[in-house]
């Protein structure tokens, strides 16, 4: 099964263009051990992501099939099969 982790525009540049990166997961797994298989071959985008202890950075909003990552388990948040993980830049300004 492959679960899907969704890029915006701003990150797409980092990822060579992609829009979607698959990840095949052959069961449940955390949200932390998708993002290391999506981002593996580009760490620079695994760096905007995710700060120095592997958590999800504050400007940065993760979502697992609609529900907010930082509002349930953070990076152990369980990722199912066919999931869809969006990760969404925070937007600010005034």
């Amino acid at each position: 099964m492959t679960a899907r982790v969704v890029l915006p525009g701003l990150l797409r540049e980092l990822a060579e263009g992609a829009s979607e990166l698959p990840v095949e997961l052959e069961g449940p797994a955390t949200l932390a051990e998708v993002l290391d298989t999506a981002f593996g071959p580009w760490p620079i985008l695994a760096s905007r992501v995710r700060d120095e202890r592997g958590q999800i950075r504050r400007h940065v909003n993760v979502f697992v099939d609609g529900e907010d990552a930082k509002r349930a388990e953070g990076v152990q948040t369980p990722v199912g099969p066919q999931a869809t993980v969006h990760v969404i830049n925070a937007v600010s300004g005034g």
